[in-house]
This record gives C-alpha cells, structure tokens and sequence, in this order.
C-alpha cells in the first residue's frame, strides 16, 4: 500500500477514487507512567513513555486505514493527515484519515501525456 501526503504519487497516474477512508484509536495514559512522565518533567529529557504511546497510537491508525482502504479495493492513499484530539481527562483520540485510490505506473510513451507546448 502506497500512502502519501501529497495529493499524487509521483510516477503514478489516479485511475480511480474511493474517496475517505480513516482509522483511529484511542488511547489512555496509564497513571504509572504518569508518575515517571511528571518526573522527567522536573528533570528534562524526553518523555520516552509517551513518545512511545503515540508511535504505537499513530500505527495502530494507520493500520486501520490501511485496511479500510484495500477493503475498498484501493492500492493507495494519498492527502493522507494526522489529527489527534482530547477525548476526556488523560484520554486522546489519533486520527488518520486519507483518500483512497487506484494508481498506475505512468505510461513512458510521451504519446499518452498531454502536449503543453502548444497550450
């Protein structure tokens, strides 16, 4: 599965489109990790339990997405975009949601792409 962020795949032509497709998850902080995330807080450094949390948070989503979108038959996402957002109290949503599409190699023969000189 190819996902990109941009609206093309370079080398790829769009034969067709799904349109959204999405995953997500939500996850809650766990209150031990909490006590050595605030702990880290007074001292510095990375907060390496919750940097962990949202890697494991952002491929579960993707995952899902994934899915989603070869259950539509699609070989691509692309436009694809990350959201997260507070649910309630120690509690986050991660969000990834995309456009799902059919892609194929560019034919190489300069017959089959337009010709912009004489536009």
């Amino acid at each position: 599965m190819i996902i990109v962020t941009a609206n093309h795949v370079a080398g790829k032509r769009i034969v067709r489109t799904f349109g959204l497709v999405r995953g997500n998850t939500i996850r809650a902080r766990h209150i031990g990790k909490d006590i050595m995330a605030a702990f880290r807080n007074i001292v510095g450094g990375e907060v390496t339990e919750y940097t962990k949390l949202l890697a494991e948070s952002r491929e579960q989503a993707l995952d899902r997405l994934v899915k989603e979108a070869e259950g539509l038959g699609a070989n691509a996402v692309i436009s694809l975009l990350l959201q997260t957002s507070m649910i309630q109290g120690g509690a986050a949503e991660l969000l990834a949601y995309g456009t799902a599409v059919v892609v194929e190699d560019e034919a190489s023969s300069s017959s089959d792409r337009p010709d912009w000189s004489t536009a």
